[in-house]
């Protein structure tokens, strides 16, 4: 199969070029870096611009996981309008380029985020839940979602992933959360009480290739782990499984103050179900918190 990547040198992206490189498919990765991309996404070409494809045979599938860290930094103005440009508008140029293709790939597997809920509080989310728009993570992904989604005009297969945090053995969530956790300084966020979708990266790596195979995979896919837990018990599992303590929160007050609309990543939270993935046939290998960071971190 012949695959187009976008987001192709990023934690997903690579862990996905090494996977899909070993079951034989082509690849070939947009960047802005092309010649990196052989050595960083298991010998996947690289192209600076799409046009550059216009002469070879069609691309069978396109995978859109590109966009600008989100929790990197705060949401200003010129952050906001950097984040935009990386998901709505980079997806709308990919679209378009679909649109003006002889023939189509037949399937476009594009990245969102849980953050599409915004903050669900208590009650449980499916994929049938409706969007948060309360808050710029929120409207983020609604518009983003809605440029993928007008590739089916051409006949294309759309399939949207609503991707929780992702826990891997490097880079991610955990590689921030473990210096703190190492010392027994880390500690819950706020009250705790939120809830904290996560998934291992091996099954959001099995995720999307589940959903590139199934022909009547379509729509959108809350792709996170089975087993919901609150941001206390994710810091209470973490320290253990490090043999820490974990006694020092971060009060709710202090992340507003220092991360004004972006906090709402880390005090918000979706109490999430994967209903499409389990009606789907997807099995996860690491349904449960426990064993994902057991796994993880023996390797560490």
């Amino acid at each position: 199969m012949r695959i187009l990547l976008t987001g192709g040198t990023g934690l997903i992206g690579r862990a996905l070029c090494q996977h899909w490189s070993r079951q034989g498919h082509a690849l070939c990765v947009w960047s802005r870096s092309p010649q990196q991309v052989p050595a960083l996404c298991s010998g996947a070409r690289g192209i600076a611009q799409l046009q550059e494809l216009d002469a070879g045979p069609p691309m069978d599938a396109v995978v859109n996981l590109a966009g600008a860290p989100i929790a990197d930094r705060p949401w200003t103005q010129a952050r906001q309008a950097l984040l935009w440009r990386s998901r709505v508008d980079l997806t709308r140029s990919l679209v378009d380029w679909i649109g003006r293709q002889p023939v189509p790939p037949r399937v476009l597997l594009s990245g969102s985020a849980v953050g599409w809920y915004g903050d669900g509080g208590e009650q449980w989310l499916s994929e049938d839940s409706a969007p948060g728009n309360t808050d710029f993570g929120s409207r983020l992904c609604v518009a983003w979602e809605q440029e993928a989604e007008s590739a089916r005009q051409w006949g294309v297969r759309v399939a949207l992933l609503r991707t929780a945090p992702v826990l891997a053995p490097q880079g991610g969530m955990l590689a921030r959360l473990l210096p703190p956790f190492r010392l027994g300084l880390g500690g819950r966020l706020g009250s705790g009480q939120q809830w904290m979708p996560w998934i291992h990266l091996d099954d959001q790596v099995a995720l999307i290739d589940h959903l590139l195979q199934h022909q009547d995979a379509s729509g959108p896919f809350n792709a996170c782990a089975p087993e919901a837990v609150r941001n206390a018990d994710f810091t209470r599992t973490l320290a253990r499984t490090l043999h820490r303590p974990a006694l020092l929160p971060a009060p709710a007050w202090a992340l507003r103050l220092a991360l004004g609309e972006m906090s709402v990543l880390l005090l918000g939270g979706q109490r999430l179900v994967p209903q499409r993935a389990q009606a789907a046939g997807f099995v996860w290998r690491y349904p449960e918190l426990s064993g994902a960071l057991a796994q993880l971190l023996q390797k560490k």
